[in-house]
């Protein structure tokens, strides 16, 4: 463990364990004054998970015929498998975890864990599941063991192995005869029908797995798998990663020290990253057959595609993440096709769902930036362009489906960002159809047949769900959801500024016109992620916090996507300068048109990216910012991981200036406001010493500041009390920061 860490982690613990004790002798009083209707409501958001638990959660289409989804109870985050019927719309539950478990603990591998973690994923039971392609059978993970229930009999079989080790990312093979899985990072094949495995790995150990992705594929890239199984169901495609060389970080549980901590290699920026390679593996037995790419100049294996009527493609990605290269490989002699080439000088965005192959092999789909903004593209089996299917300023988000049959694509597209609708398109060219109208949220997802379909939604007036749609508009059914309903907040839209920035704005209920009110931003401020948004569903702890007396807004300034190539890469080189003045104009041409926001009374809070923005804005601007609320910050982003902060900031030797101008240590010495620090111990996203960096770099220059550690928390905070509690003290920092009366202003 890197000493400097672990002196600060010592130097910081007394006080942390203070804090605990603290906490727990406090835990039945609120950290701040509300009536026992606000309360109530916080308590419910607490153990309802933000009012999430109890919905229908990884919905799958089992042909046409019927939806298998997870479902929990209102306040309880343990899900079992249910099956909803299309043609009776009727539901039934297939498995439970109950009746695996019979009454004991859920256990769980650290590397499960690890891998919920990535996902933001804190259900427990049955967490995910995986349909077959017949959509027959189930696979169904549950406390490190692997059950399949046969639909058509109601038959649930436990999958035994040989191994005492934990299985990951188990898959059935397209022909729904073999499981496949990864056990002590090599990859074992069962057959289903003799329940005979084989282990078609070797190598494994040290530093060195089969079958897993690295940790940058995972957090960042969404790339959970590290196998792809071959359309003639004889091979797999195996991803092999050694992490020799690599840093390795260890998590403490402070409060436990007689316990081991965990170990992790992390590639921290401008070090050494996981080496990744790819072979072809038979599931019979056999030599491994290696691609060769040149993985010195493209090291990031960003996609693996291996679907009926197309090769296996793959993906790779140069460090500065300015190229990368689509390949068609010969499984049988291992040889690359160059299919296309992108470059960006700035950095290109992966997406997930394409290249999309057609079935009939005549060549598959593409989202590119190269216009300056995303367009859907189809090209020929060789890579060749045939022809753009989306408009320009169409506002494409995403591709969401395929009609081989009927020769038309789904789409994903808006022209304001605070809002998704689908589309479809002729794949032989023409206009654009909507097809959703109601103002809000909406998706698609698709099965092996596209006349039915999930159409999930979340609308402007409040309502959500998932419902069960036939392509001509039918509706078949919807999902249940047993979960509790929230009071649907009271959220506003505006444009502000010459940048016409979206915005949004929520008064407290007892709002009066006229009367000055102190003003929070909640701010995310980075890549990849709007606070802004149609759906009021997702801003009912932002209506709490307004109704303790404030006026709460959030901004998207550029820097944030949606609103095109050029809007999303002016931070290249600096993440915090252009964000934090967009943010700044947009707050004050916001408070010209609210006369009640007090611009003189100003918080500012924020959670991971968003926790790293409140505290920069309030060192750098307290003209502005008041007082600040930074969770779970970045402190410095040479802390941080290669692949997401090299997309922006590139390599640290290359960019001195910009790592030091987006480091909030920069600027320790300007801290004039109310700042409070939160950080979950155990975060092996934002690694706890980004806080312990912060803080020193305050105490050092002889700031005040105040520091709540989560102790044994991760990037997550899913504890019902401590999520109550957490949000108490906001409040209540906030409350003593911001609601002094105005010198000649009106007290509200």
């Amino acid at each position: 463990m890197n000493a400097r860490l672990l002196a600060a982690i010592l130097t910081i613990l007394p006080s942390l364990l203070h804090a605990r004790s603290l906490h727990a002798q406090t835990a039945t009083k609120p950290d701040v004054s509300i009536n026992a209707e606000s309360e109530d409501f916080l308590r419910q958001y607490a153990e309802t998970y933000r009012f999430s638990l109890g919905r229908p959660r990884s919905a799958q289409l089992a042909g046409n015929s019927a939806v298998l989804f997870l479902r929990s109870q209102p306040r309880s985050f343990v899900q079992d498998l249910y099956e909803f019927d299309i043609r009776t719309r009727s539901e039934r539950v297939l498995l439970t975890s109950s009746q695996i478990l019979q009454g004991g603990d859920e256990k769980l591998s650290d590397e499960e864990k690890a891998a919920r973690e990535r996902l933001r994923l804190a259900a427990r039971g049955i967490a995910r599941f995986e349909l077959s392609d017949g959509g027959s059978k189930v696979l169904v993970p549950l406390s490190n063991r692997l059950f399949i229930v046969d639909l058509p009999t109601d038959k649930i079989t436990e999958m035994k192995s040989s191994s005492s080790a934990f299985p990951l990312n188990p898959s059935f093979s397209p022909d729904g005869k073999h499981l496949a899985c990864v056990r002590n990072g090599e990859i074992y094949v069962t057959d289903l029908s003799s329940g005979a495995e084989r282990q078609i790995t070797t190598g494994a150990g040290g530093t060195i797995s089969n079958g897993t992705a690295e940790f940058v594929a995972q957090e960042e890239m969404n790339r959970m798998h590290g196998y792809w199984w071959s359309p003639d169901n004889r091979s797999i495609a195996c991803q092999q990663t050694d992490t020799a060389g690599m840093e390795t970080f260890h998590i403490l549980d402070p409060l436990h020290p007689e316990r081991e901590p965990n170990t992790w290699p992390y590639p921290r920026t401008g070090t050494k990253n996981a080496a990744v390679r790819l072979g072809i593996v038979p599931i019979g037995g056999g030599e491994t057959r290696w691609i060769e790419w040149d993985r010195e100049k493209y090291p990031y294996l960003g996609k693996v595609v291996w679907k009926d009527n197309g090769p296996l493609t793959i993906l790779v990605q140069n460090r500065r993440q300015t190229e990368e290269i689509l390949y068609a490989v010969d499984e049988k002699t291992g040889s690359l096709t160059e299919l296309l080439k992108e470059t960006d000088p700035a950095w290109i965005n992966l997406v997930t769902s394409c290249p999309k192959w057609l079935k009939d092999g005549s060549g598959f789909l593409w989202l590119t930036e190269r216009t300056g903004e995303w367009s859907l593209e189809l090209r020929s089996r060789d890579g060749k362009l045939i022809r753009s299917l989306t408009p320009k300023g169409f506002g494409l988000i995403d591709l969401a489906g395929v009609d081989d049959q009927g020769r038309t694509v789904y789409v994903t597209a808006s022209g304001d960002p605070t809002q998704v609708h689908v589309y479809s398109i002729p794949l032989a060219g023409g206009d654009t159809t909507k097809l959703t109208s109601d103002a809000g949220n909406h998706t698609f997802s698709f099965g092996s047949q596209t006349s039915v379909y999930l159409h999930s939604y979340s609308l402007t007036d409040g309502r959500t769900g998932t419902r069960v749609e036939r392509n001509d508009g039918q509706i078949l059914g919807e999902l249940k959801s047993v979960a509790d309903e929230p009071p649907i907040p009271q959220l506003e839209l505006l444009t502000v500024g010459q940048r016409a920035m979206r915005a949004s704005i929520i008064r407290p209920h007892s709002f009066k016109v006229g009367v000055k009110y102190p003003v929070i931003v909640h701010v995310y401020g980075g890549p990849h992620a709007l606070t802004v948004n149609s759906s009021p569903r997702g801003s009912v702890l932002q209506q709490w916090l307004a109704d303790q007396g404030f006026i709460v807004v959030s901004l998207d300034g550029r820097g944030t996507p949606r609103r095109g190539r050029e809007w999303e890469r002016a931070i290249k080189n600096n993440l915090i300068d252009i964000p934090l003045q967009d943010q700044v104009d947009g707050l004050q041409a916001l408070g010209q048109k609210i006369p009640e926001m007090d611009m003189d009374r100003v918080g500012i809070t924020g959670w991971s990216f968003g926790g790293y923005f409140s505290a920069m804005a309030a060192m750098r601007r307290p003209d502005i910012y008041k007082a600040a609320v930074a969770g779970a910050p970045v402190c410095d982003f040479r802390d941080y991981d290669t692949h997401y902060t090299e997309r922006y900031l590139g390599l640290p030797d290359e960019n001195q200036s910009g790592y030091e101008a987006s480091n909030v240590a920069t600027y320790s010495k300007q801290l004039s406001v109310p700042l409070l620090i939160i950080h979950g111990t155990a975060d092996d996203n934002v690694y706890f010493l980004h806080s312990l960096k912060m803080t020193e770099s305050l105490f050092r220059a002889g700031k005040k500041f105040e520091f709540l550690p989560l102790a044994g928390f991760t990037h997550m905070v899913p504890d019902p009390n401590v999520t109550i509690r957490l949000n108490c003290r906001i409040a209540a920092f906030f409350n003593q920061h911001l609601t002094r009366p105005r010198v000649g202003g009106v007290r509200d």
